[in-house]
């Protein structure tokens, strides 16, 4: 079984160059399935979808064995 979930890598922080500061956010669990290839395809597509310009603290989907 594999876990999918989402999470961003960045928070803003007017501090930092172009108002981001490196962070990983919290896991958000999005669906649970059975193989690796599933997950991989389910991560990949939903990532082509968020594009970097609607997405400035970089929100991606990745899965991982449970």
């Amino acid at each position: 079984m594999y876990r999918i979930f989402k999470r961003t890598w960045w928070r803003k922080n007017p501090n930092w160059p172009n108002g981001l500061e490196p962070c990983l956010g919290r896991k958000r669990t999005v669906k649970t399935v059975e193989t690796q290839e599933e997950a991989r395809e389910f991560c990949q597509l939903h990532n082509r979808i968020s594009l970097p310009k609607s997405n400035p603290l970089s929100l991606k989907y990745e899965f991982e064995h449970v």
